[in-house]
């Protein structure tokens, strides 16, 4: 007699928990395969939107100049990298002026960085506390605007305050904290360097949580002619363009053409400045999260075929064991594919527990993460449980097919002779 999909399934349940210990260990390679899928894809994902979130605060719509390629840049700086000639105001100017799909822009001036793109260390002071590696640097109002740098506290200085060299400044998030817990920050004075600085607004908490640069939290802004004044020699510049929304590339190819020109690039030479966006590291970081999923991936199929292959001996050894059952259920009528469905059954519903397994272990990981490692996001996507389950499945259906052929081949009356 033909049996249901529901009926092999129950008795596959039936002798999965007849031999509890048994299962289990036969299935602890495939355990072991979805728990790291599932954990490594949640802090990926989580580290991923972590990283766009934290990159969208700075505008989504803003282009990143600088001497070469913002972003992702490790190592030391190859020697054509370190002589290039530094970005000037008048580059700002010149792409405000004469680059349509721009809306703004603006222009940051600070100390040259070392061979390893590394700005210098900076210390900051108030009465008697002190902070080192700031993020110290001079702009122009419109900088408020174009990286969305806006004050939870104060304000950010005026055009008039850039004009008439104000000692002002508009500090980060943690500095403020650090400088001035439990008091009110606006008008205290700091000093950076030596200088003097009226402090007029504390910007606002960036988003994200493992990407955020510490130096950033820790930012002290000041009017570009002010930074100017007490530092003259001081020439590199990072400049960032708010595109118009909608012409992003026509934007990028703008600036590079206003740049080739005053950079004097020949036709044929390559680019000596770079561009990126938040948009392109993004995708930087895409890239390097998916070689790591890929990793990953591999990894968990060494666990996915240990456990197959315990799965096929185990079901190897339920042939064995059931030969007198086999006989019988082919004297009575069930025909061969009765039977391959029967044991393919019983080593899916093996493998798929021991995947269901996998995924609570990988979720339960990922909110401990959450809960002990904040700073580490960790968010389980749902395709990576589907994934995780149709392969736990899958292997299942894969192992289990020939110990299920191999049953549906036993000859009725040599199984009932069976012993």
């Amino acid at each position: 007699m033909r049996m249901s999909l529901g009926e092999n399934a129950k008795m596959a349940l039936d002798t999965l928990l007849e031999n509890k210990v048994r299962s289990f260990l036969t299935v602890l390679g495939v355990v072991i395969g979805i728990t790291a899928l599932i954990t490594v894809a949640s802090i990926l994902v989580g580290f991923y939107g972590d990283v766009t979130v934290y990159l969208d605060d700075y505008g989504p719509n803003t282009v990143w100049i600088f001497k070469f390629a913002p972003g992702l840049h490790t190592g030391r700086l190859t020697t054509e990298e370190r002589n290039r000639k530094p970005l000037t105001l008048e580059d700002s100017t010149a792409i405000r002026e004469q680059c349509p799909a721009i809306a703004l822009v603006s222009a940051s001036v600070f100390k040259r960085v070392d061979d390893y793109n590394r700005p210098p260390l900076i210390t900051a002071r108030y009465k008697d506390k002190e902070v080192s590696g700031l993020d110290y640097s001079g702009a122009p109002p419109e900088y408020e605007q174009v990286f969305n740098a806006h004050p939870s506290v104060g304000r950010f200085f005026t055009e008039a305050e850039d004009l008439h060299r104000a000692d002002v400044a508009v500090i980060g998030y943690d500095l403020g904290k650090d400088f001035f817990a439990g008091e009110e920050p606006v008008d205290k004075t700091i000093s950076v360097e030596g200088y003097p600085y009226r402090v007029i607004g504390v910007l606002e908490h960036r988003k994200g949580q493992f990407f955020r640069n510490p130096a950033v939290e820790k930012q002290v802004l000041v009017p570009y002619r002010t930074y100017r004044k007490h530092h003259p020699n001081d020439d590199e510049h990072f400049i960032g363009a708010m595109v118009v929304p909608g012409h992003m590339a026509e934007a990028q190819d703008e600036i590079r053409g206003v740049l080739r020109r005053r950079r004097n690039v020949p036709y044929s030479a390559p680019e000596n400045f770079g561009l990126s966006s938040a948009e392109e590291i993004a995708s930087q970081f895409k890239q390097i999260t998916g070689s790591v999923a890929l990793l990953t991936a591999v990894v968990s199929s060494i666990g996915l075929l240990v456990g197959g292959v315990g799965v096929m001996n185990i079901m190897l050894l339920s042939v064995t064991q059931r030969t007198r059952e086999i006989g019988v259920r082919k004297a009575i009528g069930a025909r061969r594919r009765d039977v391959i469905w029967q044991f393919l059954t019983e080593a899916m519903v093996l493998t798929s527990a021991g995947g269901v397994i996998g995924v609570a272990l990988g979720v339960g990981i990922s909110l401990a993460i959450n809960e002990w490692l904040p700073s580490l996001p960790s968010t389980v996507p749902l395709w990576a449980v589907l994934l995780a389950v149709g392969a736990s499945m899958s292997v299942g259906l894969f192992f289990g097919m020939y110990p299920a052929v191999k049953a549906a081949r036993l000859d009725p009356v040599e199984a009932l002779r069976y012993e």
